[in-house]
């Protein structure tokens, strides 16, 4: 009996890839008061005042934070928090 064509030879080594985390990243906007921005953070994250003023102010003075770091689909679900809070937010795979 032959070998399916999609099964590995001998010489090939199969690896899984790196599973690298994933940023959720706020974007600065000219519409939400900072405060809001930092009652956001607070009440969905779950963030300490000080944490949370830090990343706004990393969002209105470097145009953008990342406020969140782990799985893609767990960054999406933030993301879609973040736009439903009226936030810009978009994700991206962390650097290596």
């Amino acid at each position: 009996m032959s070998t399916p064509a999609s099964a590995p030879t001998t010489d090939e080594q199969l690896t899984a890839a790196p599973l690298l985390p994933w940023q959720l990243v706020v974007w600065d906007d000219p519409v939400n008061l900072m405060s809001y921005v930092v009652r956001v953070f607070r009440t969905y994250f779950g963030y300490s005042l000080e944490h949370a003023t830090a990343l706004m102010l990393a969002v209105h003075h470097e145009g953008h934070a990342v406020v969140a770091t782990g799985p893609r689909e767990t960054m999406e679900v933030h993301a879609q928090a973040m736009h439903d809070y009226g936030l810009w937010a978009t994700i991206r795979q962390a650097p290596q």
